[in-house]
């Protein structure tokens, strides 16, 4: 499939049936596709489409091309932009030019983490680099500020405009305004080299965040070698171990992973100087107030709420806890005091002692086809759309396979087709584990929706979901546990944003939006996916065909309420410690602060020599805006309560969704949404969801 293709064809059943064991269980093409074994496609003579259907990116060396060839289209669209009268024209020139730059940008944004050739990956970086400069110059060019400044300083021309239209001029404005526009030219250039500092430095940043440590072998017990991945004479820590029940593989991992790296730990603070210095540059308090403006939260002042839900929390993190530290104690009596490393395990401990919520007991149900099959089912109920999938063609998917041809199921792309609306776009689905890729579930946006004046036709977007999940095996498809469910589920939610909705301007599509508001759709999701009238429909062992108890659904859901209070507060732990390395400039480390955050803001202790924060990936894409995930957890759950408590199927209540809120993506201002056909206000359902205070009583 080319990325831009507008047919597609549903995978031959006599193929699927080829490769799928005999089971009991009967699939549909799409469960099918997902449940089927793996095997390699060896038409050599196949030629290369290039990744996603671009014929350039057939090798590293293309993205120089690609980027040339966007650039050369970029100065095209500026001259546009800027000679043409004011109006809709003027929006739609800004809007090409910024499509042109993302369809390269937001590719190799991609390609530079998730390809298994460094060469692809190298390239892809160079030109994430290069587009990441012109935009910056971009967003300080007068001459182009001039012609979108001429537009809204015209009240005549601008209550000619449609409302979308008039929302994405002023955004595109808001750039502007954020880059400094208004400085003159001596510290435009200076705004415009912190901009360009600052790629390098998010990159060097989340490339080291994600790197292993490693320290000799000798140094470790014997017995506990097998824990970790051994490197000659060193043992690898890629992760904290948080679910191994050893306490000393757990404490091993936490300490070793969280030592502190220098040079990465100068970056981040450099990274934050700059991010202070560039935010002061162009006329806000602190790069907080900077990165807020435009969100539903609207300023760092409006975030207090944090502290008041810390103050309500406290006494029930004590107790969950406490309920951990007896845990401890009972299966370790020689050493019960509870560290950082044990909240994740032993919580999970509470819940399984619970209510019998072993993953082993619910993986037989939750195949990776039959949770397609589910998102399949959902999603044809709530919004007449259905998906369908078809193998890559060569070259098509970033394959680590040495050019023998591609991993059939490995890699799955899909259509998501609605009944009367046609094709919506493509879902490249990359699910599986590999070496050096990203252990984060991940949604990534590689081309948005918008209205083509040029061609009169919808530019259909295109996206990635990337999970790890384990490979299917000889005798049984992937397996998911309860937890890989959810994530599958809250990825798609991030999905189906960018298909549903069918907005005019690229710049606002899908999941371009308020970062506080794009996690609402994958949040709400994750409702969806813990409700058994939703997971009655697919949830069925892969062997038997026999469907999932209700009760185990039940225990499941019953089982998220232990430590839901230390859960919620460790997340607000992590918003307020990034609020603060945004704030006002402390003159003190970010070790030492994040010291202070946590004996103020969370239950367990410091421990020496480590550097969580140095591991804190999400300081680069939601630096500032953590927060956003417990603010779209509020809105989600008043969507859910208000639209599809009473029926989660509800067709009308799915219409209802995806017309106020999916389908507007960042073209309507979210408070809007939430406030308008929904009458939500935030603070006060942020606390009622986590039970803080009397649903009457407003003012606490």
């Amino acid at each position: 499939m080319s990325a831009c293709k507008h047919l597609l064809h549903l995978v031959k059943h006599g193929g699927i049936r080829g490769c799928v064991r005999r089971h009991v269980t009967t699939w549909s093409p799409v469960g099918a596709a997902f449940n089927a074994k793996p095997h390699r496609r060896l038409d050599l003579f196949e030629k290369s489409v290039g990744l996603f259907g671009v014929p350039e990116l057939s090798s590293p060396a293309g993205f120089q091309g690609a980027t040339q060839k966007a650039l050369r289209d970029t100065q095209r669209l500026v001259d546009t932009a800027c000679s043409c009268s004011p109006g809709v024209q003027t929006v739609e020139a800004f809007d090409q030019l910024s499509d042109g730059l993302c369809k390269v940008a937001d590719l190799a944004d991609f390609v530079k983490v998730a390809h298994p050739d460094p060469a692809y990956r190298e390239a892809a970086e160079k030109t994430c680099v290069e587009i990441g400069t012109v935009v910056e110059k971009l967003n300080t060019n007068v001459e182009l500020c001039k012609s979108l400044k001429n537009l809204l300083d015209n009240p005549d021309i601008v209550a000619q405009l449609d409302p979308d239209t008039k929302r994405v001029a002023e955004l595109f404005m808001f750039d502007f305004e954020i880059s400094g526009i208004h400085l003159d030219e001596k510290l435009r250039k200076e705004a415009v080299a912190l901009h360009v500092k600052l790629l390098d430095l998010n990159n060097e940043f989340l490339v080291g965040s994600h790197m292993p440590n490693r320290i000799a072998r000798s140094v470790i017990p014997e017995h506990l070698h097998l824990h970790f991945a051994q490197e000659g004479s060193f043992i690898q820590v890629g992760g904290l171990h948080a679910d191994s029940p050893d306490d000393l593989v757990r404490e091993i991992a936490y300490r070793i992973y969280l030592y502190p790296n220098a040079d990465l730990m100068e970056c981040l603070e450099e990274l934050l100087k700059c991010r202070n210095k560039l935010a002061k540059l162009v006329g806000y308090e602190s790069y907080a107030h900077r990165a807020l403006k435009g969100t539903m939260a609207k300023t760092p002042g409006d975030l207090v709420f944090y502290t008041c839900i810390c103050l309500f929390l406290l006494c029930r993190t004590a107790k969950d806890f406490d309920m951990m530290r007896d845990m401890k104690k009972k299966l370790n009596p020689r050493y019960s005091e509870l560290m950082p490393w044990d909240h994740p395990f032993f919580s999970g401990v509470l819940r399984a002692e619970r209510y019998n919520i072993e993953p082993s007991l619910y993986s037989p149900y939750f195949s990776l086809g039959a949770c397609m099959e589910g998102l399949n089912n959902l999603f044809s109920q709530l919004y007449g759309v259905s998906l369908m999938s078809e193998h890559p063609s060569a070259g098509e998917v970033w394959s680590d396979d040495n050019g023998c041809g591609n991993f059939d199921v490995l890699f799955q792309y899909g259509a998501v087709v609605h009944e009367t609306e046609g094709l919506l776009g493509y879902i490249y689905c990359d699910f599986f584990h590999r070496a050096d890729k990203p252990h984060q579930d991940c949604h990534f946006t590689i081309r948005g929706g918008r209205w083509c004046q040029e061609t009169g036709q919808y530019q259909l977007p295109v996206v990635v979901l990337m999970l790890s999940l384990p490979h299917p095996t000889k005798s049984a498809p992937t397996l998911l546990t309860p937890g890989m469910m959810e994530n599958l589920f809250h990825e798609m939610g991030h999905a189906m944003h960018s298909m549903l909705g069918r907005t005019r301007y690229q710049h606002v599509t899908g999941t371009r939006c308020a970062t506080d508001f794009a996690e609402v759709p994958s949040i709400l999701m994750e409702y969806f996916a813990t409700d058994y009238r939703v997971v009655s429909q697919f949830a069925r062992h892969y062997q038997t065909g026999q469907p999932l108890p209700e009760s185990m659904v039940a225990r499941l859901c019953e089982s998220k309420k232990v430590c839901g209070a230390a859960d919620t507060q460790l997340q607000i732990f992590y918003a307020v410690l990034d609020q603060i390395y945004h704030g006002k400039p402390q003159n003190r480390s970010t070790t030492d602060i994040l010291k202070e955050m946590q004996q103020n803001f969370y239950g367990l202790p410091y421990i020496p020599n480590t550097a969580w924060q140095l591991r804190f990936s999400h300081l680069i894409g939601y630096g500032a805006k953590y927060y956003s995930y417990l603010m779209s957890r509020a809105v989600a759950s008043m969507v859910w309560r208000q639209c599809f408590v009473q029926d989660p199927l509800n067709r009308d209540m799915g219409e209802r969704y995806r017309r106020e809120m999916l389908a507007h993506g960042g073209a309507k201002e979210p408070m809007l949404m939430v406030e308008g056909p929904f009458h939500f206000n935030c603070l006060v359902t942020t606390c009622v969801e986590y039970k803080l205070c009397p649903k009457t009583n407003t003012n606490n």
